[in-house]
């Protein structure tokens, strides 16, 4: 059974719905992944994340080798048990905090708090040194220096036990030179190599591995960039990297990798498509051919009071903190089945919990935004069973409802 079982495509796009076959389970695809960033769905039980739908979290090994720290997790049983997740889990390689932290400030979401000052009068959450052999960093927790390096990631993935592990690769952001954007994809290469190496040798029986497109903005490095991934012994394909300025642009660039992946070696291996999870990203991106999509965007717009809506024009959020709500006595969003809207719960009543800083609001309006991201991606995954995903793409668009 190949990793990744193509049942159905789309006949007008590269759009494809299967099943990805993992260690703890299937993936339907395509397929959301929210983050369970620190080994943890903020606001949510795994339990109750599984049965909004979804098959796979993702967690982060950046911050889950700073604390409580892998060999920790490895000890009690992998992350799994650890947070008692019982389905699939894709680990991150850890290069985009690292790297994040070595072009400038990383931000909230990512960090956690701002970056503090360690016992020894260094700030906290700085590179030192980005060198052939990895990353030189101080921790954001304390300031004490840190390294990783390709073997670095792969061995706290191993320890994790994640069913997904990506490789070691440099996260360049927009505003570096296409010279820098070059050398760096190029060192992404070779670090790819000695990720595949180190697996081979020591990884866990079933962990398979995603090598990372790289190369910018740049289409010729990201063509090259996918060629070589595709080359590579990895067993499927992650897009990486500053995907572009606007959405026009990031678009343009996942079609470049797309396009390669499609026709190259990699052509039936599972791709997924890093960051990604506003509305609109989600459907162009499973228009390209993207079987998997990670995201903060529905968790954190729960935590800062807004809910995703069918409302294209305001990019498919409501700020429930906004004065407006204060007397309005309709629902989140009419005939909505998630378990918030269900209840009853008033427009005005989460307004007040919002503006309240109730922990009650944040975990509503996270429970509604997973369930209406769950719920799109299935419509998705009907529509390119059935031959209707141009026309559900299209009403989806225009602000129908998932």
């Amino acid at each position: 059974m190949p990793l990744l079982d193509v049942r159905s495509r789309d006949p007008g796009s590269r759009a494809r719905a299967g099943v990805l076959h993992l260690a703890h389970g299937p993936v339907r695809t395509p397929a959301f992944v929210p983050l369970a960033t620190k080994a943890a769905i903020k606001t949510l039980e795994p339990h109750e994340v599984a049965a909004l739908g979804y098959d796979m979290v993702l967690g982060n090994t950046f911050h889950l080798f700073l604390a409580p720290g892998h060999d920790l997790i490895g000890g009690l049983g992998g992350l799994h048990r650890f947070m008692r997740w019982d389905g699939p889990i894709i680990t991150d390689s850890g290069g985009f905090q690292v790297f994040s932290m070595g072009h400038g400030a990383v931000a909230d979401e990512i960090k956690g708090r701002a970056p503090g000052v360690g016992a020894d009068g260094h700030r906290a959450g700085r590179v030192s040194a980005i060198e052939e052999r990895g990353v030189t960093f101080r921790s954001y927790l304390d300031g004490a220096e840190r390294f990783m390096g390709p073997e670095t990631s792969m061995e706290v993935q191993a320890a994790l036990g994640s069913d997904i592990a990506l490789v070691f690769d440099e996260c360049t952001p927009f505003n570096v030179s296409r010279d820098y954007t070059a050398r760096s994809t190029e060192r992404t290469h070779r670090w790819l190599e000695r990720c595949l190496a180190w697996h081979g040798e020591h990884g866990p029986p079933g962990q398979v591995v995603y090598g990372i497109v790289q190369g910018g903005v740049h289409e010729d490095l990201r063509r090259e960039s996918s060629q070589v991934i595709a080359a590579s012994g990895c067993d499927g394909v992650a897009i990486g990297g500053s995907l572009g300025e606007h959405k026009a642009q990031m678009y343009e660039v996942v079609d470049w990798a797309a396009d390669e992946l499609e026709r190259g070696a990699a052509a039936g291996r599972p791709r997924h498509l890093l960051g990604i999870g506003d509305i609109d990203d989600l459907l162009r991106g499973v228009e390209l051919g993207m079987d998997t999509f990670d995201c903060a965007m529905p968790t954190r717009l729960g935590r800062h009071g807004m809910a995703i809506v069918p409302d294209p024009e305001r990019r498919w959020r409501l700020d429930l903190g906004k004065a407006r709500h204060k007397l309005a006595d309709e629902p989140l969003m009419e005939g909505c089945p998630c378990p918030a809207c269900a209840a009853g719960y008033s427009r005005a009543y989460l307004h007040y919990l919002v503006r309240a800083r109730e922990v009650t609001a944040m975990r509503l309006l996270t429970i509604h935004n997973l369930a209406y991201v769950a719920r799109l991606m299935a419509s998705l995954r009907a529509a390119i069973g059935d031959g209707t995903l141009a026309a559900r793409v299209a009403a989806l668009r225009g602000g129908a409802a998932p």
